[in-house]
């Protein structure tokens, strides 16, 4: 098919040999399913430069390591390098560029089966398969990572220099056996991937914030300032958006608690989510999102954008670093102020950490009800108690009562996220803000997680209890939109 593809008939010198396995595989055996893969050790040659072919999605693979992580050998790795430099002379990377991706992987696994032959390189079935596999995942995707990346069940990827891979499966982190063949490789992926949403990774800019195609989030540090190799780091996107009707079903939020977040979602109060690291309250805010109405105009405003609302009239911004002349950034609060002039109905903040707090609750407070944000803190008090340091430390020069009072005037609800010791994830209060007694701002908790102890596997037990609070705040605002009936009912069933 393609014009370089004939110096391949040039008899080249024959490769090392690599013995088949003891259990050699039948020829009537079917070969493995990509998902076979998911944690052998991925070798690889000089990584090919990046190309516009889509990544085809994968089978979910298994958790338990494979049997062939422990059959790679030395010989393997030199195998692949080989074969793989003959692809590389062999293909015509721009016209392979421009097929989409199963057909550019057919392409490459019938000039690898050529190229095998000709060198005649002796291989079991499956250690051709998994050949094959590795040098597609290295041309048309992220190499190594390709079949973590395809497990869903995965939440987070933890890249610790070429050798050390570690996942988080249902709140527990774990090493895998999957490497790279060294921290160059590791380093070209990081770049690939930075790459494709317009960033870029180096010595002169080490730190690296970016996205994958399908929304997950990417940290990349580099040398000099990681010592043993770039570290990268990936909180995975979750395929099918969560709602609050399955954070239920997980247990993190009671029935009657998802019911007084739906009217607190409809009825347009200002919300900020608060939570740890990895506590869900990214999750959470999608799922409030669904209870705003399709007729909205919707702003977000994130570092790397990984919402996903499902309204139609949604616009989505997105931060952009410093070029290499260390000009052109647009910060968050940049995001924030610009969508004020773009007459949005709510405006979301995917993370508040600076000066662009200040503006949120600006917005918040002149018209824009119903604005939601998310920041790390471990308690409702302890997040307003941030809120007023990021503004302050913004360059306002505002006395704290004034600032306690945009606060108070901004925020109707403030819910705590909290990832328990057992690693799950629970929503622990649902707390308004209720007013101010002099430069004390006055709070009130609507529900709260109390635990009651562990199972015999160690998984916390606990309920979602009611404080007492029949009419809360907000109770007009509910009204107003019709549906202080539904909050009265839900508040009722939390007493119970």
């Amino acid at each position: 098919m393609f014009g370089k593809r004939s110096a391949t008939s040039e008899a080249p010198q024959p490769a090392p040999r690599i013995e088949p396995a003891a259990a050699r595989v039948s020829q009537a055996s079917p070969p493995p399913e990509v998902r076979d893969v998911q944690v052998a050790p991925v070798p690889s040659g000089a990584p090919a430069a990046p190309l516009a072919v889509q990544r085809p999605q994968m089978a979910p693979a298994p958790s338990k390591p494979v049997a062939m992580a422990e059959q790679k050998s030395d010989d393997y790795y030199q195998i692949k390098t080989t074969i793989f430099s003959a692809l590389i002379d062999t293909i015509d990377l721009a016209q392979l560029a421009q097929l989409d991706a199963d057909s550019a992987r057919e392409e490459i696994r019938d000039i690898v089966n050529e190229i095998i032959s000709i060198k005649a390189v002796v291989m079991s079935i499956v250690e051709q398969e998994h050949l094959l596999q590795d040098i597609c995942n290295d041309v048309l995707g992220y190499g190594p990572l390709e079949p973590l990346l395809a497990r869903d069940d995965i939440a987070d990827i933890m890249v610790n220099g070429a050798n050390r891979v570690f996942i988080e499966v249902g709140g527990k982190v774990q090493l895998t056996s999957v490497r790279f063949r060294d921290n160059a490789q590791l380093m070209n992926i990081c770049q690939r991937i930075v790459s494709q949403v317009g960033r870029r990774v180096d010595e002169s800019s080490p730190i690296c914030d970016a996205r994958l195609l399908d929304g997950s989030r990417v940290n990349v540090i580099g040398p000099p300032l990681s010592l043993d190799g770039p570290t990268l780091t990936i909180r995975k996107f979750r395929k099918d958006k969560l709602t609050l009707e399955e954070l239920v079903r997980f247990g993190s939020i009671s029935q009657p608690g998802a019911r007084v977040l739906g009217v607190i979602g409809r009825a347009r109060c200002n919300v900020l989510i608060s939570g740890g690291t990895g506590s869900g309250k990214t999750t959470l805010l999608n799922c409030m999102t669904a209870y705003i109405d399709s007729v909205e105009r919707i702003i977000t405003c994130e570092d790397a954008a990984e919402l996903q609302l499902q309204q139609p009239h949604v616009v989505r911004l997105e931060t952009r670093p410093p070029n290499l002349e260390g000009q052109g950034q647009i910060t968050m609060r940049d995001l924030v102020r610009n969508c004020l002039r773009m007459r949005p109905e709510r405006i979301i903040v995917g993370e508040v950490r600076g000066p662009e707090a200040f503006d949120l609750l600006q917005a918040m407070n002149t018209g824009h009800d119903g604005s939601m944000g998310t920041l790390h803190a471990n308690s409702p008090r302890e997040a307003m108690g941030r809120l007023e340091s990021m503004i302050t430390m913004g360059g306002f020069q505002l006395p704290l009562k004034t600032i306690r009072e945009m606060i108070v005037g901004s925020i109707d609800v403030i819910i705590q996220a909290e990832r328990m010791r057992d690693g799950s994830r629970r929503i622990t209060k649902i707390t308004e803000v209720v007013g101010s007694e002099g430069d004390v701002v006055i709070t009130q908790d609507l529900m709260s997680y109390e635990i009651e102890g562990e199972d015999e596997t160690g998984r916390i037990r606990g309920k979602h209890a009611g404080t007492g609070i029949v009419r809360p705040a907000f109770w007009e605002r509910a009204r107003y939109f019709g549906m202080e009936r539904e909050l009265s009912e839900a508040l009722d069933a939390l007493q119970a």
